[in-house]
C-alpha cells in the first residue's frame, strides 16, 4: 500500500461526498451519522466548524473520520466525531488508514486549541484511552412477522401496547415537524433541558429525505399526544427524538408508539430497530430493557489534550440539578428562544 494522505472533504465537494456516502454504506461499521450530509447540517444550522478527514487510494475512499468543533466558555473545547450523534468515530479498511485518521484528528485539535478529542465508537478501539461508560445502546432484531415481534415484547410491556391499542391510539406519518416540535420542546421543557431548534428539525427532515421519518400518534379524537422522529439506514430503522404530552402516560401512547414504529419498520422488510442511547440508570434505560433489549456498553474514546479528565456534560452531572429546575421554570416561549443558544455548544 502506498503512503497514506489524508485529506479533507468540502461543503461543495459533491463528488467527494457521493464517493464518502458510498463507502459508509458499504461499511459494516458505518451508522447513519456517518453520512457526508451531516456536515452541512452542523455548519448551517449549529454554525460549528467541521473537519471531514478522508483517504483516498487509487480514487477510491480507503476510510473516513467526520468531525466537529465545538466550542464555548461554559462547557468546553471539543473535537468531535460527532457532535449530536450517538455514534462517530474512525471508518477504515485498515490499520494503518485508521492510524493516520486518528493521527489527522490529534494534530488538527491540538493546532485548534481543543482541549480534547472525543470519537464516539461502538466498540472499543483503544484500550489504553480514557473512556466515557456512561452510555449504552440498544439494537434488536426484527423479526419477519408482526405477530412474532409483538410476543417477544415481555408480557408486562406488551400489555401496555395492548392497552394504547384498545384506548383507540393510531399512528400517522407527518409531512413536516410541527406536531412534532410541538411535543417534543414542550415534553424538554418538563424535564428541565433546553430544546434544539424548530429549524435543526426541518433541516433534518429536508436533507435526509425519506430516510427522515415522523410518526405521530393521536388519540381517539384526533389529538397528537406523542411523536417520533426517526432515521433509516440500510436495514434499520432509529428513532431519535421523541415527545409526548402530559396525557400519553395515562393512555399508553408512547408504549403504543415504539410498537407502531416497529410493525411499520416490519412491514418494509427492515430487519434491525435500534432503540438508540440511554445513560445507565435513567428512566430510558430501564424503559428500552422493559422491552426486552440487553444494553451494549458505548465506548466514547478520548485524547485528552489540556483536560485531566472526561467533561460530564450532562443532566446526571450534579452540578446542573439548580439549572435544570430552574429551566422548568421558564415560560416555554422564553425556553423555546433561549435553548439552542445553550444546546448548540453541548452536542
Amino acid at each position: 500500500m502506498s503512503a497514506v494522505k489524508v485529506s479533507r472533504l468540502s461543503a461543495g465537494d459533491v463528488a467527494l461526498a457521493a464517493r464518502w456516502d458510498a463507502y459508509v454504506m458499504a461499511h459494516p461499521e458505518g451508522t447513519f451519522f456517518h453520512r457526508a450530509a451531516w456536515q452541512g447540517i452542523l455548519e448551517r444550522v449549529w454554525k460549528h466548524r467541521t473537519h471531514y478527514l478522508c483517504v483516498e487510494q487509487g480514487g477510491q475512499v480507503r476510510g473516513v473520520l467526520p468531525l466537529g468543533h465545538v466550542k464555548s466558555r461554559l462547557f468546553g473545547n471539543a473535537l468531535t466525531s460527532l457532535p449530536f450523534a450517538v455514534y462517530g468515530g474512525v471508518l477504515a479498511d485498515a490499520p494503518e488508514v485508521a492510524q493516520a485518521l486518528e493521527q489527522a484528528a490529534e494534530a488538527l485539535g491540538r493546532e485548534l486549541g481543543a482541549q480534547h478529542l472525543e470519537l464516539r465508537h461502538v466498540r472499543q478501539h483503544h484500550a489504553d484511552w480514557p473512556t466515557q461508560d456512561l452510555y449504552v445502546t440498544f439494537r434488536k432484531e426484527i423479526l419477519p412477522k408482526e405477530e412474532d415481534n409483538m410476543l417477544a415484547i415481555p408480557r408486562k410491556q406488551r400489555a401496555m401496547v395492548r392497552k394504547g391499542i384498545k384506548n383507540g391510539l393510531s399512528s400517522h406519518i407527518d409531512p413536516d415537524v410541527n406536531r412534532f416540535f410541538a411535543l417534543y420542546a414542550d415534553n424538554v421543557h418538563r424535564h428541565g433541558t433546553p430544546a434544539m431548534p424548530k429549524r435543526y428539525f426541518e433541516a433534518l427532515f429536508e436533507v435526509f429525505g425519506d430516510d427522515c421519518e415522523v410518526m405521530t400518534v393521536c388519540d381517539a379524537q384526533g389529538q397528537p399526544v406523542s411523536s417520533v422522529m426517526s432515521f433509516y439506514f440500510r436495514d434499520e430503522v432509529l428513532p431519535y427524538y421523541a415527545g409526548d404530552a402530559v396525557a400519553a402516560r395515562d393512555l399508553a401512547a408512547n408504549d403504543f408508539k415504539y410498537w407502531e414504529l416497529m410493525r411499520r419498520a416490519c412491514a418494509r422488510g427492515l430487519k434491525v430497530f435500534d432503540y438508540g442511547r440511554s445513560k445507565q440508570g435513567t428512566g430510558s434505560y430501564s424503559f428500552k430493557k422493559n422491552w426486552g433489549f440487553e444494553p451494549t456498553p458505548l465506548h466514547y474514546e478520548y485524547r485528552l489534550f489540556t483536560r485531566d479528565s472526561i467533561p460530564q456534560n450532562n443532566p446526571s452531572n450534579a452540578k446542573y440539578k439548580l439549572m435544570i429546575e430552574g429551566w422548568r421554570r421558564l415560560p416555554i416561549g422564553v425556553a423555546n428562544w433561549l435553548g439552542p443558544f445553550i444546546v448548540r455548544s453541548l452536542g
